[in-house]
């Protein structure tokens, strides 16, 4: 039953993860907002090299998803002292794979954009946005897996002070350098790159700084983890990021055929894409701290209570979704506007976002559900759900329904949320079973 006191719990968790979510895509709403002034082209580029850089950096992500659930069953047996040696084992395979694939990706990118649209303005800006977006793939790693132990150890205001810090960063370099105010260069799609990126190292300075200040005593930085804390690692993360590789490459692949649809298509994703991030994230959000509260749970030995735990926080999470979707269920126009200034774009891109609200209290479900059984442990079942729901049934029909049949906008954006809504019901199916939470972590 969800008391009040476990609400407490859930939201004392909960609220300031999702204070950085939602910060961190009204920065995003704010980029696209400032971008959208350059024009549709500008526009699809950047959204098409913003998944770009996100199918780059989503394996590297995984160490996040691993070291919050080592962390937190630590901190369920009461090893308080080692909750720390998970994230040094995090920043090491961060560390290892970033460097060397972030410049081998920056030399490639010019001749991989290409692939995803076929209009040259496009191409040309979007190349340029991800090659610079590329520079800060270490210090996105090593923020992911900083968010990961904070949210582990109920310290999760710290990874809000932070994103609060990069935001800021962020806002004031994207208005001096697209527009060139203030004697700044007008760099444009490139200036907003820059910005992100700069802004990104801020808060891995800022992260390594609260580390020594706040974890030293739980082993941050205190040596090298041993090889069972790094193969233990391994085997939460590279699910983990493979699971968030597939949904990034899946999610360029849908750019990609919603662009061969045209570009006004494209330019309306974009922005309901972003749009889409900012209301489910507060999902995300919950999701986080049922992996906590299930990983402690399960670090004491009580699998009901992690059980009970998954239950509320869907319950929370549910509610707030369903009130943060009814604008855009009745007024979907009047929120795409601060964001499309094509009035045929803008009539594009309504019934779709329509469509995507109505779907995402279930949505939000699989989201709390799929991060629930990542602090257990079972990031393979994750993995196996989540690339098989996107490759095997959403892309297929979004081509079907797009490219192949031309149905529009409004079909392409209903397969993508029912494939969604299909996820979230094989999610609550396998958490109402007892295949899960046997993982050793």
């Amino acid at each position: 039953m969800l008391t009040a006191e476990r609400r407490a719990r859930i939201q004392g968790l909960a609220l300031p993860i999702i204070g950085g979510m939602i910060s961190q895509n009204v920065l995003n709403l704010v980029d696209t907002g400032m971008v959208g002034a350059l024009g549709d082209a500008a526009l699809a580029g950047v959204g098409l090299g913003s998944f770009a850089n996100f199918m780059a950096i989503a394996f590297i992500t995984g160490a996040s998803a691993g070291v919050q659930a080592m962390a937190a069953r630590r901190r369920g047996e009461g090893r308080d002292t080692e909750t720390a040696i998970p994230l040094n084992g995090g920043l090491l395979v961060v560390a290892a794979v970033a460097v060397p694939l972030s410049a081998l990706l920056i030399w490639l990118a010019p001749s991989l954009f290409p692939l995803l649209d076929d209009d040259p303005e496009v191409v040309a800006l979007g190349t340029t946005y991800l090659q610079v977006r590329l520079v800060a793939m270490v210090a996105v790693g090593a923020n992911f897996a900083f968010r990961g132990y904070w949210n582990a150890i109920d310290r999760s205001k710290l990874y809000l002070r932070t994103l609060l810090v990069m935001h800021v960063t962020n806002i004031a370099l994207n208005y001096l350098l697209i527009f060139g105010h203030f004697g700044f260069p007008e760099l444009g799609v490139k200036g907003a790159a820059l910005g992100t990126a700069i802004s990104t190292y801020v808060g891995t300075a800022y992260y390594v700084w609260m580390g020594r200040t706040y974890a030293r005593e739980n082993g941050f930085l205190r040596g090298l983890p041993d090889g069972a804390t790094v193969k233990t690692m391994l085997r939460l993360a590279v699910p983990a990021g493979l699971q968030q590789f597939f949904f990034a490459a899946g999610m360029t692949v849908f750019f990609r055929l919603v662009g061969m649809v045209g570009t006004q298509e494209l330019a309306a994703s974009n922005v309901l894409v972003n749009l889409l991030l900012v209301a489910i994230l507060p999902g995300l959000g919950f999701g986080l701290a049922a992996a906590t509260l299930v990983g402690q749970a399960l670090g004491q030995g009580d699998r009901e209570a992690a059980h009970a735990w998954g239950s509320d926080v869907v319950k929370l999470s549910v509610g707030v979704i369903t009130i943060i979707a009814l604008p855009a269920m009745i007024y979907p126009q009047l929120l795409l506007m601060p964001f499309i200034r094509n009035p045929e774009t803008l009539a594009l891109a309504a019934e779709p976002l329509r469509i995507i609200a109505i779907l995402l209290p279930l949505d939000a479900v699989g989201m709390v559900l799929m991060n629930a059984l990542l602090g257990a442990g079972d990031a393979k079942k994750v993995m196996a759900v989540s690339v098989s729901t996107q490759w095997a049934v959403q892309l297929p029909l979004v081509y079907l329904v797009g490219p192949h049949l031309g149905w529009g906008l409004i079909a392409i954006w209903a397969v993508q949320s029912g494939a969604r809504a299909l996820q979230s019901l094989v999610f609550l199916g396998t958490w109402r079973g007892s295949s899960w939470g046997h993982a050793k972590v």
